[in-house]
């Protein structure tokens, strides 16, 4: 589903920005930078604190990857 429609951003892009491989957004901003875009009008970002709040991944508390 789009989930940003300024950028065109799909639920799937959100979660890809959440991955310990591709950068590790902490917070709803930073998914639109490691995504290589900025926040527009703002309206997506109760959506994207949503999915990181679905996936276990907490605005400030990010996945993080332990080798």
């Amino acid at each position: 589903m789009i989930v940003c429609s300024c950028n065109v951003l799909t639920d799937h892009d959100v979660r890809s920005a959440l991955n310990p491989d591709s950068g590790k957004a902490r917070s709803a901003g930073e998914v639109h930078r490691c995504l290589g875009c900025s926040r527009q009008c703002g309206r997506c970002m109760h959506t994207i604190r949503k999915i990181m709040n679905d996936t276990g991944c907490t605005p400030g508390h990010a996945h993080t990857h332990v080798s």
